[in-house]
């Protein structure tokens, strides 16, 4: 299957790993939120693989949610929310097979078996 990076193109943390990844010469694959935005089954599997840090619970798209969908975020709410506004996803997220993770950490990454092989 190989590295599938998920993301937004443009965004800051986005393009830092896309240099580090180029440069430490290791092949990914990426998916933009914008282009191809996911689906609730695929949701689903990276909060079961990631938990809570799958959400940046610091992003501008976070805060501007209802306070009724922040006091009750969990479960099918939390899914509800995700799918509606994939930009929620902390990023980048990098998955491989059933390994994953979220954010900008290249030392993180390599310590994390089977994470960016082919």
């Amino acid at each position: 299957m190989g590295l599938i990076v998920y993301g937004i193109k443009n965004c800051d943390s986005m393009k830092k790993a896309f240099q580090w990844l180029n440069n430490a010469g290791i092949m990914f694959t990426f998916i933009d939120f914008k282009q191809t935005p996911p689906t609730a089954d695929q949701i689903s599997t990276w909060l079961s693989g990631a938990g809570d840090n799958l959400v940046n619970n610091r992003s501008r798209t976070y805060r501007q949610l209802p306070d009724a969908i922040k006091m009750d975020f969990a479960g099918p709410v939390r899914l509800a929310a995700i799918v509606n506004q994939p930009s929620l996803i902390k990023r980048p997220l990098l998955v491989n097979g059933p390994v994953m993770t979220v954010g900008f950490d290249p030392n993180a990454w390599i310590k994390i078996p089977n994470l960016l092989t082919n």
